[in-house]
């Protein structure tokens, strides 16, 4: 019994002495937490700012979200039509800032309360002609023999082609620079032939294989300088084309502002070098083996007037890839533009296009894909244009 008393005492004891030191403890800990002078830390100052809100509150804290009451939720449904207001107008002023640097390209202004776009073709305002479209055909200092070709096929001469420009409103140029040494040989042969035919567009610009982009750029910007046209097309000189045709085609989408029209392809990005068509800024376009993003191929296309513009605009800062069609592409890939996939821009030659032709269903232009062009154009484009040609009075009879 005495043993168990002493166990009792001790233990009422220990219990005692274990009260009496959290206390002291408890003492000692707040003292040293408030010790510290109004120098402190910031993690002090937060928490006892913290700690005064909660007691000013009188609130414990809780991971639920309070419940939104009607004028909060008011404010989140302004916030949320502000934002959508706020897309709208995004649309709205990059759309405007495109046409507002047309207009300023062109220089357009009223006349007398009617817009220069209504004017009639042919007609000259601002220093620039009104037309219905710029066909610009692409060629080089070796290729005379070509260009004979066209003009004795589907380009109108002389007088002809004046009349085409005053009645139709369709332009027609080959498109050159100039050589590597100015006033040189090649400059001359071609200053020669120019006198001759009356039907160049001379170009700022050096010609060469590889400087295709910048050629494109070049062509656009000299061409919207010169005439004020709804469409601007470039086409190789070894494509043949039905001029009626291609009126009528770029007629439907008239009142289309940013249109690009062609037959449109993504083909693979060739890293190899050495090869043709070969891409040295492959890497740009993700993981080897991958492919070009949507773009008209390069024997023939067409761009409406907002987006030539653009290109003359913003030349200096249009990057070029290796390739002139994948580069007017990559040009056109961030903007609101419609892509316009029209395969008869891209017919066969015979019997492809001749098929086509008497089903109704005459081609805009025709060449071999093997060839990028007509395969020996200069042999055989009097008879693709022969057997797959609209006849000479469709350009005329067309309605633009």
């Amino acid at each position: 019994m005495r043993a168990r008393a002493g166990s009792g005492i001790a233990t009422k004891w220990i219990v005692l002495l274990c009260f009496a030191s959290f206390i002291v403890g408890t003492l000692f800990t707040n003292r040293m937490w408030q010790g510290p002078d109004s120098s402190g830390g910031i993690a002090d100052e937060v928490l006892i700012e913290a700690q005064r809100k909660l007691e000013s509150n009188g609130e414990p804290c809780d991971s639920k979200p309070k419940p939104v009451n009607g004028d909060q939720k008011d404010i989140l449904s302004e916030v949320s039509k502000t934002h959508m207001a706020i897309r709208t107008l995004d649309k709205t002023i990059s759309s405007l800032e495109m046409e507002l640097a047309a207009a300023r390209a062109a220089q357009a202004t009223s006349v007398n309360g009617s817009p220069i776009l209504d004017k009639p073709v042919g007609e000259v305002t601002e220093g620039r002609q009104k037309a219905f479209v710029v066909i610009g055909i692409n060629t080089a200092f070796s290729s005379r023999k070509r260009r004979d070709s066209v003009r004795e096929t589907w380009m109108p001469q002389g007088d002809k082609l004046k009349q085409l420009e005053q009645e139709k409103g369709i332009v027609i140029r080959f498109v050159i620079g100039h050589s590597a040494t100015p006033g040189g040989i090649l400059d001359r042969a071609i200053e020669a032939e120019d006198a001759q035919h009356n039907d160049f567009l001379r170009l700022e610009h050096v010609e060469g294989y590889h400087e295709l982009s910048a050629k494109t750029k070049i062509y656009f910007s000299t061409a919207v300088s010169k005439w004020d046209a709804d469409f601007y097309v470039k086409v190789d000189d070894d494509v043949h084309v039905n001029l009626g045709m291609l009126g009528t085609t770029l007629a439907r989408h008239r009142s289309k502002p940013r249109v690009y029209i062609g037959c449109m392809k993504s083909g693979p990005v060739l890293a190899q070098k050495g090869v043709k068509y070969h891409e040295p800024e492959f890497w740009k376009f993700g993981e080897e083996g991958n492919k070009y993003f949507r773009h008209a191929t390069g024997q023939i296309y067409a761009i409406s007037k907002d987006l030539a513009t653009y290109i003359s605009i913003n030349q200096p800062i249009l990057h070029r890839y290796a390739n002139e069609d994948v580069s007017l592409g990559s040009w056109f890939i961030g903007l609101d533009v419609e892509h316009i996939d029209d395969r008869s821009m891209c017919c066969g030659t015979p019997p492809d296009c001749e098929w086509k032709a008497q089903a109704g269903n005459v081609c805009v232009a025709s060449f071999d894909w093997a060839c990028s062009g007509i395969c020996k154009s200069v042999e055989r484009i009097k008879d693709v244009h022969q057997r797959c040609g609209e006849g000479e009075g469709a350009v005329w009879s067309a309605s633009f």
